[in-house]
């Protein structure tokens, strides 16, 4: 495989060690070099636009935009582009979500790094990797059932309410959110009053909950 063109692939994680940890496994495979790392989910989205990898290595907990939505949003802009999850969560809801936001594989990060290497390589070839820690279950189920939306009311959210709910979880202000998606602040707290009433949820509180609950945002 020395003559064929590498994978590229672009890495996504918040946390810089996992990022460095990844790139340093990855450089002992012959047919895969790493082009990019992006610490947030809006970053990654930009990265994968401008560098065009063959794989993005996404973690789900990501800042400012998770890497569900962020998955969503390559996989609607850059069809070409795979993404492969690697995450901590196996809950089968999760990993649901996951696929259904356009995802070409999943991963739990306790694999064994030739796990990792195998699955890049499936979605890069244009197949689907599932980690065989989470993958008899539920592929089961999502063979039977017709896709449902995520979490119910969630799938009821527009993209930008979903920004603005995630953003509001972890912390920001209107006034910094409506910087941040160059909206009015008189529209951030629309979207917010909308997410309340979409969620049934009565404050700031109850949307950090169930955005921690959801995977959203790490706790």
């Amino acid at each position: 495989m020395s003559n064929a063109t590498p994978i590229r692939i672009l890495l996504a994680d918040d946390h810089a060690i996992v990022r460095e940890g990844l790139s340093a496994l990855l450089a002992y495979e012959p047919d895969m070099t790493v082009v990019g790392h992006a610490a947030d989910g809006r970053r990654a989205v930009a990265l994968a636009g401008e560098l065009t990898p063959d794989v993005v290595v996404m973690d789900i907990g990501l800042p400012e935009l998770n890497g569900i939505d962020a998955t969503r949003q390559i996989a609607r802009e850059q069809p070409r582009v795979k993404v492969l999850c690697l995450s901590m969560h196996s809950e089968k809801r999760i990993v649901r979500a996951v696929l259904e936001a356009g995802a070409a594989g999943y991963l739990v990060k306790n694999c064994a790094s030739r796990e990792l290497a195998e699955a890049i390589r499936t979605v890069a070839a244009g197949r689907t990797y599932l980690s065989p820690a989470i993958a008899g279950e539920v592929v089961q189920e999502l063979l039977r059932q017709r896709p449902a939306r995520r979490g119910g009311a969630y799938g009821e959210l527009s993209e930008r309410e979903r920004e603005v709910l995630q953003l509001i979880a972890e912390g920001h202000s209107t006034k910094e959110i409506a910087a941040q998606l160059q909206r009015s602040e008189k529209t951030v707290a629309a979207h917010r009053v909308h997410i309340l009433a979409k969620l049934h949820l009565q404050g700031v509180a109850d949307l950090t909950r169930y955005a921690v609950r959801e995977a959203l945002i790490e706790p």
